[in-house]
């Protein structure tokens, strides 16, 4: 979740003029990553030999 903090960080490394979506995408990077880290943190992960096989199933 994001929280006001954030918002304002993302604001002040923003240019003066910028758009919706530049705004939109920023915050949603944001969110993103700290929802990687929340669940790193919490043990949700695979492995990257999980992960290899996982990718492996794709091109059967």
């Amino acid at each position: 979740m994001l929280t006001k903090t954030m918002v304002k960080k993302q604001l002040e490394k923003l240019p003066e003029e910028f758009s919706l979506d530049e705004l939109v995408g920023q915050l949603i990077l944001i969110q993103k990553v700290e929802k990687g880290l929340m669940d790193s943190n919490e043990g949700r992960f695979i492995s990257e030999e999980e992960l290899e096989k996982e990718i492996g199933k794709w091109f059967e």
